[in-house]
């Protein structure tokens, strides 16, 4: 075929197909949809989400198509940059303040020309059903008809149906949990919850993650913020303690109903007041009076104290281990974090939350939901875990697994162990506001499909799987995250 032979790149139909994600066998196929109708229309429950309050709060119309749907997304980043795209061509500005942002046109003509570079990505999957089913788009994005989609996504944000709120009812979100720094004065929030015209609930999650690791530059900084923002000297690890169970009380004030934790592993041995003191001493004087095993110590500590302080409050709490942050440390100098490049490394819990568990995995209203990005962890220890413990709920495949074959495998790996009720319901894990709806179809489609295979192979009756597929997109998640 010559170049003049060849298909044109505009007018590539881009329809999702209604039976996308069930299985090819025409019985179980039935099966699948009768069950995905069941609660395709159900409200959206978000318990793990990063989508700013004061975007609903403000609700002030998306600027522009670009920064919308491809530069705070890092799942559209991290495939662009894979296939040679600069992050300031995708509208990261340098941390610095140097270099120059593209317009927005540029950007997603970027994405239009890399189309293809995400075929059979759950990311393609997300964008597709977002764009054919929120913005109405009906061609598959080329180079030929980008400027023409980007005027028409334009035109779309100028309708008020379009503004933060309005999408909210349109997708039918009931609760959407945000992710908040632990010195947050949460006023979006409050404005939120103080207007009457807003009838959603947005609820604050305490993610304190910098303050788990001494050995972190910005330690000591974090540290005394948290300080001031709750009138306790930090000084001491006492005191630090104190602090922070300040913060999550003023945290619980405002709604919210869980923390969120990432450390780089699950270690969960407890120091005695004596050591704490001392490391956090040391730590205060600078990283030079720090040794690599105190730090280790003390984040492990901390993470012990976590699960002491969740026992005391109420609060659920999430932990996920096993990433490398910022692996290109170029990129993160240069666009700071969250940019695409944090990576999975090898994760485990079994043997490093021993200590946490034997104290705090069978205290009444303790919830630990375990997350990985290490799929052998699901049938090897996350699935036997969850389903020993009470407290313990195998986290949703998220971020590089919420993909259709890694939620299948999931499914698989963990039901056998714990069954449905001892896992935590989907995880959208989201930046990208429009996206919502399609990450949380996806994963009704999934277990549409697995519950389906379980009916005709006469594991589990119909009537059951209607009511497992109602229990995992409601009651499950509302149980697991004290919604």
């Amino acid at each position: 075929m010559t170049s003049t032979d060849a298909p044109a790149d505009t007018g590539r139909p881009m329809v999702p197909h209604p039976d996308r994600l069930f299985p090819a066998d025409p019985t179980t196929r039935s099966v699948a949809r009768r069950l995905y109708d069941e609660v395709a229309e159900a409200p959206i429950l978000s318990p793990h989400g990063h989508v700013p309050a004061e975007v609903l709060a403000d609700d002030e119309p998306f600027p522009d198509p670009a920064a919308l749907l491809v530069t705070p997304d890092h799942y559209v980043l991290r495939l662009l940059h894979a296939n040679g795209v600069p992050l300031d061509a995708l509208g990261r500005a340098p941390v610095d303040g140097t270099g120059v942002v593209p317009p927005g046109r540029a950007v997603w003509r970027t994405l239009a020309e890399h189309w293809d570079d995400f075929l059979a990505t759950p990311v393609r999957a997300w964008f597709e059903t977002e764009l054919h089913d929120v913005f109405g788009l009906t061609e598959e994005p080329s180079g030929a008809n980008a400027d023409a989609q980007y005027d028409r996504l334009a035109t779309a944000l100028r309708d008020p149906g379009m503004r933060p709120r309005a999408l909210f009812d349109r997708f039918r979100i009931a609760v959407l949990a945000t992710t908040d720094d632990p010195t947050s004065d949460l006023a979006a929030h409050a404005r939120l919850a103080a207007d009457p015209a807003f009838s959603g609930r947005v609820i604050p999650t305490f993610r304190a993650d910098a303050v788990f690791d001494p050995s972190r530059p910005d330690w000591r900084d974090v540290v005394a913020r948290i300080g001031e923002a709750a009138g306790i000297d930090t000084g001491t690890h006492a005191g630090l303690l104190e602090a922070l169970r300040a913060r999550r009380r003023y945290f619980v004030e405002h709604g919210a109903t869980a923390t969120d934790t990432g450390v780089l592993d699950a270690g969960s041995a407890p120091l005695s007041p004596v050591d704490r003191e001392r490391i956090h001493a040391a730590a205060l004087r600078g990283p030079t009076a720090l040794t690599p095993d105190d730090a280790t110590a003390y984040r492990h500590d901390m993470l012990y104290r976590w699960a002491e302080m969740s026992c005391d409050d109420g609060l659920v709490m999430q932990l996920h281990a096993g990433v490398q942050r910022d692996h290109h440390r170029p990129s993160f100098e240069r666009y700071g974090s969250d940019a695409g490049h944090d990576l999975p490394a090898v994760g485990g819990f079994t043997a490093p939350l021993r200590p946490l568990l034997e104290a705090f995995g069978t205290v009444p209203g303790f919830h630990l939901v375990l997350f990985t990005v290490d799929e052998t962890v699901f049938s090897r220890e996350v699935g036997p875990l969850a389903g020993f413990y009470p407290a313990v709920y195998a986290g949703a495949p998220w971020w590089f697994l919420d993909t259709p074959g890694a939620m299948r495998r999931f499914r698989e790996a963990v039901t056998d162990s714990a069954s449905f009720a001892k896992t935590s319901g989907f995880i959208d894990d989201t930046r990208a506001f429009c996206s919502i709806p399609a990450r949380h179809d996806t994963a009704r489609r999934v277990d549409a499909a697995y519950l389906a295979d379980l009916v005709v192979t006469h594991r589990i009756s119909e009537e059951a799987a209607v009511r497992t597929a109602h229990r995992l997109v409601s009651d499950i998640p509302r149980e697991v995250f004290k919604l």
